[in-house]
This record gives C-alpha cells, structure tokens and sequence, in this order.
C-alpha cells in the first residue's frame, strides 16, 4: 500500500476565521491572507457567495494555514482556546448545522504533530519510535473501522439502557466525515503550532510504514496517560470485545502473577497501596518529557484522592445524567476490570437508584470535567439521619489504561528498552510489520 492521506477535523463552528499563510487554490481563484466564514441557510458563506463545500488547496511547498479559536482538551481540566497552524489541505464542509473544518494531510505527517502533540517530544528515541508505531497502528485500525461501519449502515449503538442501568461508552464511531477528530477523543493533533521535535521527526522516519499487527489485522492500538500499575482489557472500556493484544498486563519487568483486581477485596488493598511500577514516577525530567505544559499542571496521578460534600456530589451526578437521585446514599461498584477500574457502578439515591457505565461515563459523572480514572474506592464520611457528609474517592492513574501506558513506556525508554521492547510489553502476541 502507499502512504495515505488522512481527514482530521478540526474544528465545528457557525462561524470560522482563518488566515492563509501562502498562496491556496480555492474554486479556480488563488487566494491568500484572512479568510472568514460563516453558516449560512444550509450553506458554507465566503466572499458573498454560498457554497456546499469549499477546498483550499496549497500551491507551494510547505503552504501553512491558522485557524482561530481552535478548543483543546475537550470537556478536560485544560480546556482552553488557541489559534492553530497545519500544512496540507484545508476542507470545509456543512455538518449538523454548523460548519466542520478539515486538514487534509499526509499519514507520516500526521504522526509527527501528533507525538509532538502528545508529549514535549523530548524524550528517548526508542520511546517516541514505540508512539509512531501504535499512534500509526491505531489510525489506520480506525480508518478500516470507519469504512466497514459505512458499509453495515449505522447499525450501532454505543449504549445499553434499562430501568435501572445506564452503560454507554465513548469510541470514535460518531466520526462520518472525517478519519479523525484532533483533539483527546481520537488524538491530540496540533499541525505545526508546535515545532516538530527533530527526535519525533527521526522516530517517524525510521519507523516509517510500520504497525502493530496481530494474525492478519491491524492492531487497535490504545494508549493512556497513566495505568496506575496494571493495563486494562478493552471490553472494560468500550464494546464487549476481547483482543488478545489488549489484555491486562503488570507495569513492570515481572513474572509475577497478577492479583485479581476484579475482586473489591483485592482492588482495594491494590489502590490504596502504591506498589512499584514503571509508571510510578515522580521524576520530573520523564513527566516533562510526555506532559505539555498544560497537562504538567496536574499532579499525583499515579495515586490520587478527591473529596465532594453531599451538596457538591448529588449536584454533579444531578447534572451530569439529567436526573435527580436526591441525596445519594452510596457509591457501589458493581463490576471491576482487571486494573480495578470499575466498569458498572452503582448510584444509590434517597430518589433513584441506577447503575451507570462504562468507565468513561462514571469518570464523567463523578467530576467537573473527568475524574483522572475509574479505578477508586469510597470512603463516607458520618451519617447524617442517614446520609453521608461527604464521600472520598481515592484512585489510580489517569485515562482508560487500555494498552501502552505512556508515563511507564517513557520510563522503559530511559531504562534503554528498545522501542519493540517497549510495544511488546503493552501488546502482547503483538508484532510488528512494515506496510508502506
């Protein structure tokens, strides 16, 4: 196969401002300089006309374009806005009423802002030659996804709704016009707002081509901040599927047998401990290396706690799911995965009862933005006529922890792991293949 070109959304607007950094070719006239946009009556608004679908396509090497007001980190503690540049293609297209901008882009060039995006890109060569693999691996697993869901119609429904259960899980299955979107949904992909590291730029190269396969398909290659000690298996997170590939692994260069953390027994004494991993570092020259600045302004995310007050808790849950539960009673996991992450939990109210899920739906509903993960146990404080002051949530690590854990990897690349050393500890039964 030959390099493919990928669709990344970027942005989701009524109204979009941009500027062309060189010359572009957009319907038979070259155009430079500020552009602005607006929705208008089912069309896409520019230079008083209205049209279906515009393209700005470079007609130099190297042509960049910004776009304004571009959101990062999504729903996230960080969230914030920024104007952003990228090299390639810029699409514009009606979407859902709105406008949806779209970078069209090489594979390989992709790979490398998105690594830079990820990380300060500082770190070793053969931890960052291990993120292009699977950051290359996942995107064309996705793009497949994408083409086979076109074809079955849209048959899917990402959730399972009862009178006492509410289990949903968040993919990237909404994507229809597009590969992928650009921010921590899919990956976090910044263009060239950001210089490319020349250690990214050199991972990138030298691994050209090259993904994770298992038997004869592409490997859905995840990855997480932070597993908190033990990776977790992908039916935990989203559809009830197994992959060998993504089964639960112990951050470290052991043989020990792995404590079933599916257990609350064992996942309690397992969260409450902080037993050594590679992933267990404080070390701020490997934490500067993956952390941009704005996510170094989170801390203790290998272990960490977080206490509401009743008020705050039932307001947050009232809010997050639309419903009121009244006073809540209790936090009850109903159903762990292998790295203690709780996958059903159940929410018991003075007005409802209900149990929520999958991870990334308890995470939602039990925070602001996102609590670091789902693997936590409750602490309550004292009983008032029967209801809880306050509950404490004491957890492990940060995101989903499906497949490479990027804090442990980087510090396997300091260690002087090799890079498939690095992608065969994550993905076991795993190898890697050169497609283009």
């Amino acid at each position: 196969m030959k390099e493919p070109e990928i669709n990344v959304g970027i942005v989701n607007a009524l109204e979009i401002a941009f500027t062309l950094n060189a010359k572009f070719l957009a319907k038979g006239e070259t155009v430079s300089g500020k552009q602005r946009v607006f929705f208008d009556e089912g069309g896409i608004s520019w230079n008083g006309n209205v049209y279906r679908e515009l393209t700005f396509t470079p007609l130099e090497d190297d042509a960049s374009f910004s776009l304004e007001d571009v959101t990062i980190g999504i729903n996230f503690h960080w969230e914030r806005q920024e104007t952003q540049t990228f090299l390639g293609t810029l699409r514009l297209v009606v979407d859902e009423g709105k406008i949806t901008a779209i970078n069209q882009v090489p594979a390989e060039d992709y790979l490398t802002s998105v690594i830079s995006s990820e990380m300060n890109a500082t770190s070793s060569l053969e931890f960052l030659k291990a993120h292009a693999v699977i950051s290359r691996s996942w995107l064309l697993a996705q793009i497949e996804k994408r083409k086979a869901l076109s074809k079955q119609g849209s048959n899917f429904f990402p959730f399972l709704k009862t009178e006492t259960e509410y289990i949903r899980w968040y993919d990237r299955e909404d994507h229809t016009i597009f590969d992928v979107c650009a921010d921590d949904h899919c990956q976090r992909y910044q263009g060239i707002t950001r210089a490319s590291n020349q250690s990214v730029v050199e991972a990138v190269k030298e691994t050209r081509g090259q993904v994770l396969m298992h038997k004869h398909a592409i490997c859905d290659a995840r990855f997480s901040k932070c597993c908190g000690g033990v990776t977790e298996e992908f039916n935990y997170c989203w559809e009830d599927k197994h992959y060998p590939y993504l089964s639960a692994v112990r951050d470290l260069d052991t043989d020990a047998p792995l404590s079933d953390l599916t257990q609350e027994e064992e996942a309690e004494r397992w969260i409450r401990q902080r037993p050594e991993s590679f992933c267990h570092t404080t070390d701020p020259k490997i934490l500067s290396q993956i952390l941009n600045n704005y996510d170094q302004e989170t801390h203790d995310f290998y272990r960490w706690k977080v206490r509401y007050t009743q008020a705050e808790l039932a307001e947050l849950i009232a809010t997050h799911t639309k419903s009121d539960y009244g006073e809540i009673l209790d936090l009850i996991p109903v159903e762990r995965g292998k790295s203690g992450r709780i996958s059903r939990l159940k929410i018991v109210g003075t007005l409802k009862t209900m149990t929520i899920g999958k991870e990334l739906e308890i995470r939602r509903t039990l925070s602001p933005t996102h609590l670091f993960s789902s693997a936590f146990v409750v602490d309550k404080g004292p009983e008032v006529n029967g209801v809880p002051e306050w509950f404490e949530l004491t957890g492990a690590g940060w995101g989903h922890g499906v497949g490479l854990c990027q804090i442990g990897a980087a510090v396997m690349g300091e260690k002087g792991y090799s890079y498939d050393q690095i992608l065969l500890h994550y993905y076991q039964g795993a190898e890697i293949r050169k497609l283009y």
